[in-house]
């Protein structure tokens, strides 16, 4: 493609459009630096809102690890009960003169009962009884650190939704700042090769 050669007319036109060209270019400077400077104050409060994201989501994943363990402990007092049930034979035997009484019920109850006592470890007795003696200090401590922190867990779930609508208005707004599509691309690069 040949480029134009201007003329003496050309050179004539574009002088007399030359002060209004610089009066334009004057004005539309300090316009351009607000809207760099407003362009920076935005990537500066997205980068803070994903530090505040990030650390929500650490602060959760603590919140999960720590109701993890209660399961944890829970269990163990599931296993623990499960021995505790099994020290009733004893009681049975001292209480023969009800055994009479409550024969049809204890009847229905039978298969359950030899089920238990065939299932159950002398182990796992001693250990219920271990659990029975931790459950004053379990059940402090339930009250104390795991009840407030779930309750704490539904405050959290709206604050991260808000978080993330937020984040994502940003990301709407940056993408229609001009130049920012080349910014974007470089940074998704820059992810792509950290992240391999």
């Amino acid at each position: 493609m040949r480029l134009p050669i201007p003329d003496p007319r050309d050179v004539a036109a574009l002088a007399a459009r030359g002060p209004a060209l610089a009066e334009g270019l004057l004005t539309a400077l300090p316009r351009a630096l607000a809207l760099l400077d407003a362009a920076e104050a935005l990537v500066a409060r997205a980068a803070l809102l994903v530090e505040e994201i990030d650390q929500t989501r650490q602060a959760a994943d603590e919140v999960v690890e720590r109701t993890n363990e209660t399961v944890e402990a829970a269990n163990a007092v599931i296993v623990r009960t499960a021995g505790t049930v099994a020290s009733v034979e004893p009681t049975l035997d001292r209480a023969e003169k009800l055994i009479d009484r409550f024969a049809p019920a204890l009847e229905k109850l039978y298969p359950t009962l030899d089920r238990l006592a065939e299932t159950t470890d002398p182990k796992e007795v001693d250990a219920l009884v271990k659990l029975v003696d931790q459950l004053p200090h379990l059940v402090e401590r339930l009250d104390a650190d795991i009840l407030p922190m779930l309750a704490n867990l539904q405050t959290v779930a709206p604050d991260i939704h808000d978080m993330l609508d937020v984040t994502r208005e940003l990301n709407l707004m940056l993408a229609k700042l001009p130049g920012m599509g080349r910014i974007k691309k470089r940074v998704d690069e820059q992810q792509a090769v950290e992240g391999a």
